[in-house]
């Protein structure tokens, strides 16, 4: 039972994914280095995600 609620939530978190890269690939200003981030070992990927929000800072 445990097995095939993880195997839906892995497909689901997949399809989910896979939509949000497509979403960032449509945007003309969207950062297209961020698609498939989360194949990224964690430290890089908290790096990306601080210079993101600092971005995010500077821009309001």
């Amino acid at each position: 039972m445990v097995f095939l609620i993880q195997n839906s939530q892995n497909r689901d978190s997949c399809a989910l994914q896979a939509k949000l890269d497509e979403l960032l690939h449509a945007l003309k200003d969207a950062r297209e280095d961020v698609i498939g981030i989360e194949h990224l070992p964690l430290k890089e990927l908290v790096k990306l995600r601080e210079e993101i929000e600092e971005n995010a800072v500077k821009s309001t």
